[in-house]
């Protein structure tokens, strides 16, 4: 377990190594940060100076051992945009993009999963079929459309929802600021939770449908129906358990992307979070906030794929007995 453990985090080193040189590389290609710096008549002597203070004169290399060395510390030096300190600009906006990420997943888990569940055991029931095609929507239309129909529905027609920002929030700890304690703060999270959850709540349906369906033709189910036990102890205490492998994957792996890929929804609805902090970023070519935002993204997936893994060997009996397989044929 230890050496596994070991193993997984030199592999992790090596990815954020790679996510840091490909994020630095093609930064350097999306524009001169020195023009959305200063105005168009600042004389070439100043731009110079400025270059010169901020390290863009130095060889590439240089600048990517720069920005390793102090990401390593936690510094990921100053915004261009707004030469304020990166980290505390990302610190400031985190909150936001993890609460929304994890109302989004709380709700393709906790709808997604009963529903693949409910289809698996009863695929042909015409409730079922419903299901199955109004999932297709999740897939279908894109995340953007998705966000647009809603705001229209219930926040133009009904004037149910807000259509945009977080709403009143509460300081927690004297540094985050939460939605969870206000009643505003949690409508405002309703419409980008569902926008940002619906594609991983079909993918987690169809996965738990499609393993309930292999399962249920296994032979030690038709064994467990032999010895007269109940539907409930055959479909939640056998069946059900043999589906977490994959939903522990999917689920984790999903995670990760509902922070990464949370930008599109936090542009429809002007969520301040840290994709909306990267799309400014990028209109204004700010190299360290983007190359900081994609280190933060590469470290959350490097965790969340040590903890799946690391949870494989609670779920998984199989994985345990291999290991003790391994150590006893070391001996």
């Amino acid at each position: 377990m230890l050496a596994f453990i070991l193993r997984r985090l030199l592999q992790s080193i090596a990815v954020l190594l790679t996510v840091g040189l490909v994020s630095f590389s093609l930064f350097r290609y999306v524009g001169d940060p020195i023009n959305s710096m200063v105005g168009q008549d600042t004389p070439a002597s100043e731009r110079e100076a400025l270059r010169e203070r901020l390290g863009l004169n130095d060889a590439p290399p240089i600048q990517f051992l720069r920005f390793i060395g102090n990401a390593a510390q936690g510094k990921f030096g100053l915004s261009y945009r707004t030469s304020e300190p990166v980290g505390r600009m990302i610190l400031e906006r985190l909150p936001a993009t993890l609460e929304l990420s994890f109302c989004a997943a709380v709700f393709a888990l906790f709808v997604g999963v009963p529903m693949g569940v409910y289809t698996g055991l009863y695929p042909k029931h015409w409730s079922s079929r419903l299901m199955q095609a109004v999932s297709l929507i999740g897939i279908s239309l894109p995340t953007f459309v998705i966000g647009i129909l809603l705001i229209l529905v219930f926040a133009v027609w009904l004037h149910w929802l807000p259509s945009f920002g977080r709403g009143e929030t509460v300081m927690l700890f004297g540094w985050w600021p939460t939605n969870f304690l206000t009643i505003k703060g949690l409508q405002a999270l309703i419409l980008p939770s569902i926008t940002l959850g619906l594609f991983q709540l079909t993918l987690l349906m169809r996965l738990v449908r499609s393993e309930m369906l292999e399962v249920m033709r296994t032979d030690y189910i038709k064994f467990a129906r032999a010895r007269g036990l109940t539907n409930r102890a055959i479909n939640f205490g056998h069946a059900l358990k043999n589906t977490l492998v994959p939903v522990i994957t999917v689920t984790g792996l999903q995670l990760g992307a509902l922070i990464a890929f949370a930008i599109v929804t936090e542009t429809v609805f002007a969520w301040p979070g840290v994709g909306q902090l990267f799309i400014q970023s990028v209109q204004f070519s700010d190299i360290p906030v983007m190359a900081a935002y994609l280190m933060l993204i590469g470290l959350l997936f490097v965790l969340i794929n040590l903890t799946v893994d690391l949870l494989y060997f609670v779920v998984d009996p199989r994985l345990r007995s291999q290991g003790g397989a391994a150590r006893v044929a070391g001996h």
